[in-house]
């Protein structure tokens, strides 16, 4: 498996645990048979299950254009110190965004954030060859 593959699925554990933090939120404060059936009378979320909601919602609309851009450049057999760069950009950005996130920390957030949106581009930048 190549390294931009591997760090997509380490960037893949890291929503899994995003993911479960978020479900965690959510029967920290429904319980669980609310959280089993239709979610229709639930109450109001909690400030940190709103902030977990929000973390998955950003996590999962950046992996939108990471996942694409690492199997192209698999499918392509393209790998590069740009692509590598990349993926490892990305993973560590969204790694420490969560982290951030979580906490509510504020100010640094979204420069991880942009981080990963720069590995996404050194990414496409490599798959035309701007970046070789």
């Amino acid at each position: 498996m190549s390294i931009e593959l591997t760090y997509l699925a380490y960037t893949i554990a890291v929503f899994f645990v995003v993911v479960l933090a978020q479900a965690t939120t959510g029967i920290a404060n429904n319980g669980g048979a609310a959280m089993a059936n239709a979610r229709d009378n639930l109450k109001p979320p909690t400030v940190i299950q709103a902030r977990m909601k929000r973390l998955t919602d950003n996590f999962r609309e950046n992996l939108w254009f990471f996942t694409p851009l690492i199997l192209i450049a698999a499918i392509s057999n393209i790998s590069n110190q740009w692509t590598v760069l990349g993926a490892q950009l990305f993973f560590w950005s969204r790694l420490a965004h969560a982290v951030w996130y979580a906490f509510g920390w504020p100010i640094v957030r979204p420069l991880f954030w942009l981080a990963g949106v720069i590995a996404c581009v050194l990414i496409f930048l490599a798959l035309f060859g701007i970046l070789a």
